[in-house]
């Protein structure tokens, strides 16, 4: 039991709803911080099934602050060659971004390209095994004046009801505690769906091996692949429109015959890719609209539940890593008395950001997918004489610490 008085010399005690990336990484600088942090996860084991993921210099920068950004080169690629738009029926390409030196030069540090599952076991394995709560699925949260009361359920029924001066919802775009901040908001679907899947690099061409981003684009659809796994596999990602589709999680099985049928007459390696390919997961893309609010009195939103955006900026990690610094930045130093404020001041620094990046992510399929004709050879000569990477300086060179400077 607290002493009165006592509240500035006792650890701010946080719980996190939610072990994916975004959670642990709050979890890991709150630690830092000097913040009691535990974190809780429904699932039985903690893994990821969304395969690939662009680890971007933004994205760096945070790992860097957690002092993990020097092991990214154990299992992710270092995009050194380029970014490549090529065309759909023959492979041209389109447009060869730079990488390598010139990112350096640029954001001063690399872009890579890794498995979700290998970021995501980096940060467990800075994360005490203690600290975290597996087959923990928030039921219910209760606020009074200084505590918060949550209600977990395990898969055998046992009910356990922990307290926390603070608790976080890094729970994803199905967030439980997200009700507890704002009122119920309906997703908002994109008309598409996204197939993924995993190939051994053994079974790919050639070109898809390099460490390149490559995004074929064509009308209706388009194809991104990536080597992942240091080299091992290759990802795969189709975005497609999404016919009677509706189906809004990862773990949903696809059919291999839907994704081959939407990519007939492509080139053949893009056909090569998908028959090697063993299974395929499919989901339906919804986004959020921007949430009025990210925190109400001892609750915040991290992440997708804070942030939902459709993946073509492929910023949702980054973004949800950008949080947990910044979250526990302005926790740093809070007792229990000051802790709403410095959940203000978190939302303060990180909505406006986060939100352009939402809302930014919407419309690019449109680009993307122009059939062929006038609109798309107008985008093609466009793409030929552009530098996207500079161009998103805005995105990935932007500086946290002045943001809290600002705040300040």
């Amino acid at each position: 039991m607290r002493r009165a008085g006592s509240l500035a010399a006792v650890s701010l005690r946080v719980a996190i709803v939610g072990a994916g990336l975004g959670g642990l990484a709050a979890a890991l600088f709150m630690r830092r911080a000097g913040l009691d942090v535990t974190v809780y996860e429904q699932a039985l084991e903690l893994r990821e099934v969304g395969a690939g993921i662009v680890v971007s210099p933004n994205m760096v920068r945070v790992l860097d602050k957690l002092g993990l950004a020097p092991r990214l080169s154990e299992f992710a690629v270092r995009l050194e060659a380029a970014w490549e738009f090529r065309r759909w029926q023959d492979g041209r390409v389109l447009f060869e971004q730079p990488m390598g030196e010139h990112c350096r030069r640029l954001y001063g540090t690399d872009c890579f390209v890794a498995h979700r599952a290998d970021l995501l076991a980096l940060l467990r394995g800075a994360w005490p095994a203690d600290r975290l709560q597996l087959d923990r699925r928030c039921t219910a949260l209760n606020a009074h004046a200084d505590v918060v009361e949550l209600t977990l359920q395990s898969r055998d029924g046992t009910i356990e009801t922990p307290s926390a001066d603070v608790v976080i919802g890094a729970d994803g775009i199905h967030s439980t505690v997200q009700s507890a901040v704002v009122p119920p908001l309906e997703a908002r679907f994109s008309g598409l769906c996204a197939f993924r899947c995993l190939v051994g690099a053994e079974h790919a061409p050639a070109m898809a091996l390099r460490p390149v981003q490559t995004l074929w684009l064509g009308p209706g659809r388009h194809f991104v692949h990536y080597p992942i796994s240091a080299g091992r596999l290759v990802n795969v990602v189709a975005i497609v429109p999404a016919g009677a589709w509706r189906v809004e999680s990862w773990n949903a099985d696809g059919e291999l015959a839907d994704l081959r049928a939407e990519f007939s007459g492509w080139d053949e390696r893009v056909q090569q890719l998908i028959v090697s390919a063993s299974s395929t997961k499919r989901w339906a893309l919804y986004d959020r609209n921007p949430l009025e609010r990210w925190t109400k009195g001892r609750f915040a939103l991290l992440g997708d539940a804070a942030h939902a955006m459709l993946p073509f900026f492929a910023q949702g990690a980054a973004q949800a890593l950008e949080d947990a610094f910044v979250l526990a930045a302005c926790l740093q130093g809070a007792d229990r008395a000051t802790a709403p404020q410095a959940l203000q001041r978190y939302e303060a620094v990180r909505q406006p950001r986060a939100d352009r990046v939402l809302q930014m992510s919407r419309g690019r399929e449109v680009r993307n997918h122009l059939p062929d004709g006038p609109e798309q050879q107008h985008r093609d000569a466009e793409l030929a004489h552009g530098d996207p990477l500079r161009q998103s300086a805005w995105l990935y060179s932007h500086d946290l610490d002045a943001d809290l400077s600002r705040a300040v």
